[in-house]
C-alpha cells in the first residue's frame, strides 16, 4: 500500500507540472501533504515536513549564496574574457557556442560538483545566447548531458554510494567504467553538433562553404524568449555592454576576483568548511572588494534576490516533498516492492536489468534510497547467480544522465532558476536526450565486457 502511495505520488506530481497544471513550487508543497493525509500520515507530517526541511537547508543555503556570489562575479566582469574567446571563435555561430557550452560544462564539471558547474556554465554562457537567440532550453540539456555523464567520477556522489554499500574501492567500480563514460561524452557532444545545426538554421544563419567566406546572418529580436529569423550580413553579433553594465565592471579587479573564485573552488574539492559556509564567506569577500559603497552593495543584492529567492524556495519546499517521502516510509516499500516484483528467471540478467532500471529507479528516488535500498538486495540475488557485485555496482551507475532531471535533485532547480526556463520543459526537453546517453554507456559496457550479459 505505502509503496503504491509512493509512486503515485511521484507520478501525481510529474503529471501535474509536466501539464502545467500547477508550478512546480506548489506541486512540491500541496501533492505531497495530500497524499499523506490520504495515507493516514495527517497527524505525524509535521515532524517529517520539518525533518525533510532540515536535511536540505546546507543545500538551499549554499545555493542562495552561491547564486548571489557568481552574480556579484559576473556583474564584475569576470567572466567577460571567457565570453569574449568564445565569440572570437564562434563569430556568432551556434553551433559552436554550442559545443563550447558542452566543453566548458566538461572542464568544469571534473570538481564533481553539479551546482558549481550549473553557476560557472550558465553565467558565463546565457549572455551569448540570449543575445544570439539561441533557446536557452539547450544551454540547460547540455549542463544537464555533461553533468550525467561527470555525476559518476567517485567524488561526485552516487558512485562513492554504490561503493560504500558493496564495500567496493574506485579501481574495481569507477575504472573500469572509464570507456562507457567516453562514449557517452562522444554522444553528448554529438547532440551539441546536432542543436548547433538545428539552431543555425532556425536562426537562419548558415556558414559558407567557402572557407574565405565570413558574412554571417545577425539574429535582432526576440519573441517570447525565441527570436523570429531576421538577419542581415555581419561579421559578428554586436556584444558591447550598456552603460549600466559597464558600470559595474571591474576590470581592474578581474584578476583577484579570479583568484578568489580559484580558492573558492580548491577549497570546496578539498572541503576546508562546509559549502555553505565557503560561499556565505566568499560572498562577503566579493560584495567588499568588488562594491565597497553600501549603497551599491545593496543595489547587488536587490538585483540577484529574486533568482536567489526562487531558487531557495524550490529547494525547500523539494524538502517537504522528500521528508514526507521518507518519513511514511514510502520510499522504503518503493524499493522493497520492486526488488520482490523481479522474476526468478532473470536473475542471470541482472546486470542488465540493473542498468536499464537504475534510471527510472534513481529518477523516482534519491540516490541513498537507490543505492543503499535497492542496490544491496540486487546484489544479493545476483550473487546466486555467479554475479560478482563489482559488475553490479557498475550497472547500477549508467542511469545518473536520467537521475539528474528528477524533482528530488535540488541542484537542477538552480539550473533552470539560472537559466529562466521552467522546470517542466526543462525536463520534456532533455529527457529523450538523457536516455539516450544512458542507452549509449549502457551499450558500449555491454560490448567491451564492462557488464556482463
Amino acid at each position: 500500500m505505502l509503496a503504491l502511495a509512493g509512486f503515485a505520488m511521484i507520478l501525481t506530481f510529474m503529471v501535474l507540472i509536466m501539464t502545467n497544471r500547477l508550478s512546480a513550487i506548489t506541486a512540491l508543497l500541496l501533492v505531497p501533504v495530500a497524499f499523506a493525509v490520504a495515507t493516514g500520515f495527517g497527524a505525524t507530517m509535521g515532524p517529517m515536513m520539518l525533518d525533510g526541511i532540515k536535511n536540505i537547508a546546507p543545500t538551499g543555503i549554499m545555493l542562495v549564496f552561491a547564486i548571489l556570489y557568481f552574480g556579484l562575479m559576473t556583474d564584475a566582469g569576470l567572466f567577460d574574457p571567457v565570453i569574449n574567446r568564445i565569440q572570437r571563435v564562434a563569430h556568432g555561430d551556434p553551433l559552436k557556442i554550442i559545443v563550447g557550452t558542452a566543453l566548458l560544462a566538461l572542464l568544469v564539471s571534473l570538481d564533481g560538483d553539479g551546482a558549481t558547474t550549473y553557476i560557472i556554465v550558465v553565467t558565463a554562457m546565457l549572455p551569448l545566447y540570449r543575445r544570439l537567440g539561441i533557446n536557452p532550453l539547450i544551454l540547460t540539456c547540455m549542463n544537464m548531458l555533461v553533468g550525467g555523464v561527470m555525476n559518476i567520477l567517485p567524488w561526485g556522489g552516487p558512485t562513492a554510494r554504490a561503493m560504500s554499500a558493496l564495500h567496493l574501492d574506485s579501481t574495481q567500480l569507477f575504472n573500469p567504467l572509464i570507456p562507457a563514460m567516453g562514449a557517452g561524452l562522444v554522444w553528448v557532444f554529438y547532440v551539441a553538433w546536432r542543436f548547433g545545426q538545428q539552431e543555425r538554421k532556425r536562426l537562419g544563419l548558415h556558414q559558407a562553404a567557402a572557407s574565405d567566406s565570413k558574412k554571417k546572418t545577425a539574429v535582432l529580436g526576440l519573441a517570447a524568449g525565441l527570436p523570429t529569423p531576421v538577419g542581415e550580413p555581419a561579421e559578428a553579433l554586436d556584444l558591447t555592454l550598456s552603460p549600466e553594465e559597464k558600470a559595474l565592471r571591474r576590470p581592474r579587479l578581474l584578476w583577484i576576483n579570479a583568484l578568489l573564485t580559484i580558492g573558492l573552488m580548491v577549497a570546496l574539492v578539498r572541503e576546508l568548511l562546509p559549502l555553505p559556509v565557503l560561499f556565505m564567506l566568499a560572498f562577503a569577500l566579493a560584495a567588499v572588494l568588488n562594491y565597497p559603497n553600501l549603497s551599491q552593495q545593496r543595489q547587488r543584492f536587490a538585483a540577484h534576490a529574486s533568482n536567489a529567492l526562487s531558487v531557495a524556495a524550490m529547494v525547500f519546499a523539494a524538502g517537504i516533498f522528500t521528508g514526507i517521502l521518507s518519513g511514511t516510509h514510502m520510499v522504503d516499500a518503493m524499493a522493497q516492492t520492486f526488488v520482490q516484483l523481479v522474476p526468478a528467471e532473470l536473475g542471470p540478467h541482472f546486470p542488465v536489468l540493473t542498468g536499464v532500471v537504475s534510471a527510472p529507479l534513481t529518477f523516482f528516488m534519491s540516490n541513498d534510497a537507490f543505492y543503499f535500498g535497492i542496490l544491496p538486495f540486487f546484489t544479493k540475488a545476483a550473487a546466486q547467480f555467479g554475479i560478482p557485485a563489482a559488475t553490479m555496482g557498475k550497472a547500477s551507475l549508467v542511469g545518473q544522465p536520467v537521475h539528474l532531471l528528477s524533482p528530488l535533485v535540488p541542484s537542477t532547480y538552480l539550473l533552470v532558476g539560472l537559466a529562466g526556463v521552467e522546470f517542466a520543459a526543462h525536463q520534456r526537453f532533455t529527457l529523450k536526450w538523457a536516455c539516450g546517453t544512458v542507452l549509449v554507456m549502457l551499450i558500449t559496457s555491454l560490448l567491451l565486457g564492462i557488464i556482463s550479459w
